[in-house]
């Protein structure tokens, strides 16, 4: 009986995370994982281990957590382990040709996207906030650009009119667990056929940043709700009222028109507010030192008035 596939394993997040316990329970051996360095987490910023990392120690593996892996000495521990693969999924660092070299079936990542469309960092907020219909998983062979190496599987996943980043990464997360554990049964007898990306169709998924999440109430309500939706639950949609930013986790869109900004209604229903183009009924919100509450709560705490109207150039996207 052949020995297991030895499968070394790069990542960082709960998405990661996910792939990594399947690969574990499916029995194949993970001599080594490499993940980001802890970094300070929570109200005191005390040093946290990543979701990966913890996920590891908690099955006996080694962990390793280079800040690069540029030198022979911060690539020693993987070039010692002799894996077989290195599975990739939201590690964070870019991989030098040296490590792509170093397995003998290469590297294979675990991408939230249906590539080539959302290359990079962001694929799952940035597939809500363009409106995309569906989305998906693909296991690509890595080379040494950002997500542009040839495709080994790739499968759909709709994207629901309610779905946040939250419950979209959820999904997502089973579905590449699903699928690399397939593709690790299927790699060494050389059943994945390598399909080169397309250049057609090829978008870039950049950093999400705090300052995007700002609402800019001269866009359409409907691309509104989508930013609400692409940013729940990071950075979290921002719009400032009397120079307080309120956070916004949750909106429909409206009927109604006015003044972009404008506070055309308040009450247990939501706070409509007037955009560039239609309106958008807020449902749950968020003050500073608060907690996320239903509309009806928030007013009782944070009242708004019809004839208000929302900051036009925020302080921050706190």
């Amino acid at each position: 009986m052949p020995a297991p596939l030895k499968v070394a394993f790069a990542g960082t997040p709960e998405f990661a995370a996910a792939a990594l316990e399947a690969i574990i329970a499916a029995g194949f051996d993970v001599p080594l994982v490499l993940t980001q360095p802890d970094r300070p987490a929570g109200r005191g910023m005390k040093l946290a281990a990543s979701p990966v990392k913890q996920v590891a120690l908690a099955h006996g593996i080694a962990v390793d957590q280079p800040e690069r892996l540029r030198s022979e000495a911060q690539r020693a521990s993987l070039a010692a382990c002799r894996p077989d693969v290195l599975v990739v999924a939201a590690y964070g660092l870019i991989l030098p040709r040296a490590v792509l070299d170093l397995p003998r079936l290469g590297c294979i990542n675990i991408h939230a996207s249906l590539l080539p469309r959302w290359r990079g960092a962001a694929p799952i907020h940035r597939a809500i906030e363009a409106g995309d219909a569906e989305t998906g998983i693909t296991i690509m062979q890595m080379d040494e650009g950002l997500d542009t190496g040839p495709m080994l599987m790739k499968r759909a996943l709709s994207i629901a009119a309610d779905d946040t980043t939250g419950t979209l990464h959820d999904r997502l997360a089973v579905l590449g667990a699903e699928m690399v554990v397939e593709a690790l049964g299927l790699l060494p007898d050389g059943r994945l056929v390598a399909t080169p990306q397309p250049d057609t169709g090829a978008t870039y998924a950049a950093k999400i940043g705090k300052a995007e999440a700002a609402l800019d109430w001269l866009q359409a309500a409907t691309a509104l709700e989508r930013a609400v939706r692409a940013f729940n639950p990071f950075p979290g949609a921002v719009a400032h009222l009397r120079q307080v930013p309120v956070k916004i986790w949750r909106a429909e869109v409206a009927a109604g028109r006015g003044e972009p900004g404008a506070v055309l209604s308040a009450d247990e229903t939501g706070v409509v507010v007037a955009c560039g183009d239609g309106s958008l009924r807020l449902v749950e919100l968020q003050r500073p030192g608060s907690r996320r509450l239903p509309v009806g709560e928030f007013l009782r705490g944070f009242p708004v008035s019809a004839g208000e109207r929302f900051d036009d150039a925020p302080v921050s996207a706190a």
